[in-house]
């Protein structure tokens, strides 16, 4: 994907990279050779990003066009809020201190060039701001204020902001980025998208293994995708991509989730998207909309400090508590009388203000249906860990499993794929990891799980290759759709 830069004034500009054009404004604007390119990277370098301005009329129109564009609208809308900029900054805030911690003076500003900074030892935490506010110059202002560095403004520069000095250290930073950009989309092959895959390679239980992601990248590829695995420190390239498939446990104050807010914000195909990992990651929501839609479940309670005493007489002993952003069996725990359920309810209830009661319903194993576009594509038997009531066990300190059992989608009871079918559509049309219990003949929902597992010899043991393939068929089309609705208007 060929990039350039866009400037009010190409003869003014101070340096030249290899390989990038650079563009006046006016023209980007009005030139049909642009409205009508389809695929390029728009470095948007104008002196103003204020409304109605070229600079906000040059990012606003490259994101009609489908052009990936440097900063975005939404980047120069969030550098304006600080109330924004503080929640985007909250994850790195041990950082700032820890950098800014021998200045002796009040304030201090840091310019970013191309995610670099003339101080070497400021380059880290230059890095983490621009993967978060993705524009090519930046200016940070810090402010001591209660014993602590807080960002005062976050600012969006141009090329007359930057010193004379300043300036060699602006080329070789830009020279270092472009290159670095080019070397990402030099591919053996080239397919008409770019999928990433987001993975985290030191995850305990991760939702695919290492076999099961080259089964991803390899079926990503014989559908037509580019493929890039990706990991959180890849924040700054998702909007060189099409699609974003994450396998990587998910959950709301988490990575994951900005990673899928920003893939959908910049025009992404994604999976999971972030409507189904809010809905999915919070039982007490989950709890609350089998209710709403009628669809069985085992007796559920939604308990807080008020109504706790009260929960335990309904469901009686043992009881299931769940903490609300509970995963992999990990958050939730069984108690088996009043004393255990006082001291676990009131740590829970430390941390939410809100907890899942749930009555204990035992069985030797947890059906789960794998659904895809609210279609079956796999159906598992997941038995309970040896000696446990769950199928992973963390008592040991580590993730200890019972067996498992794969089964056609068409032998399983009908009305556990009835049942998962139910469930899943009111999440959402992404992939789903429905758990059931069967009791006689009738079918209860324990929970939907975005994310779902996906490992060689488990999930795919009965479509193997297929299985991969149906779901990168699933993204394919999606983003196929999505451009040519785009290439339509």
């Amino acid at each position: 994907m060929p990039a350039i830069i866009v400037t009010n004034s190409p003869k003014n500009l101070t340096f030249s990279i290899p390989g990038v054009e650079v563009v006046q404004a006016k023209d980007y604007l009005i030139s049909t050779k642009f409205s009508n390119a389809r695929d390029l990277k728009v470095f948007n370098m104008c002196r103003s990003y204020g409304y109605q301005t070229d600079g906000y009329y040059v990012s606003l129109l490259a994101a009609a066009r489908g052009h990936k564009v440097y900063p975005g609208i939404r980047t120069i809308q969030e550098t304006k809020s600080l109330s924004v900029v503080k929640i985007i900054t909250e994850d790195f805030e041990d950082l700032i201190q820890k950098s800014l911690k021998s200045i002796q003076s009040s304030k201090f500003s840091l310019n970013i060039y191309f995610g670099n900074c003339i101080t070497h030892k400021y380059n880290e935490l230059a890095q983490k701001i621009f993967k978060q506010f993705l524009a090519p110059l930046l200016r940070v202002d810090f402010v001591w204020k209660g014993n602590k560095w807080r960002i005062q403004n976050i600012q969006l520069i141009s090329l007359g902001d930057i010193p004379q000095d300043h300036l060699p250290y602006a080329l070789e930073y830009a020279k270092k980025y472009f290159a670095g950009k080019m070397k990402h989309s030099t591919r053996k092959v080239s397919y008409n998208y770019d999928l990433a895959i987001l993975v985290n390679e030191n995850e305990l239980v991760p939702p695919s293994n290492k076999k099961a992601i080259d089964k991803f990248e390899w079926a990503a590829e014989k559908v037509g995708f580019n493929v890039d695995i990706i990991d959180k420190d890849d924040y700054d390239r998702l909007s060189e991509f099409d699609a974003l498939f994450i396998r990587e446990t998910t959950n709301v104050n988490h990575h994951t989730f900005r990673f899928s807010q920003r893939a959908e914000a910049d025009g992404l195909v994604v999976i999971d998207d972030p409507v189904s990992i809010l809905k999915c990651t919070n039982k007490v929501y989950l709890a609350e909309v089998l209710n709403h839609y009628r669809i069985p479940a085992p007796k559920t309670l939604i308990i807080n400090h008020e109504n706790k005493d009260q929960a335990i007489k309904i469901l009686g002993y043992p009881t299931i508590l769940k903490q609300p952003d509970s995963s992999f069996s990990q958050g939730v725990i069984k108690v088996v009388n009043r004393e255990d359920f006082k001291r676990k309810v009131d740590d829970f209830l430390d941390k939410s203000d809100l907890v899942l009661a749930q009555e204990f319903v035992p069985t030797d194993y947890d059906w789960r249906v794998g659904v895809l576009n609210n279609e079956p594509l796999y159906v598992c038997k997941y038995y309970m860990a040896k000696a446990h009531w769950q199928i992973v066990n963390w008592e040991a300190g580590r993730a200890r499993e019972g067996n498992w059992e794969s089964l056609k989608v068409s032998d399983a009871p009908p009305i556990v794929i009835k049942t998962a079918l139910r469930a899943s559509k009111i999440i959402g049309d992404g992939f789903y990891g429905v758990d059931l219990k069967m009791i006689g003949k009738k079918c209860y929902v324990i929970e939907v799980n975005d994310n779902p597992s996906v490992e060689t010899g488990v999930e795919d043991a009965v479509l193997k290759d297929e299985l991969y393939l149906k779901i990168m068929r699933v993204l394919y089309d999606r983003v196929r759709k999505k451009k040519n609705g785009k290439e339509g208007r």
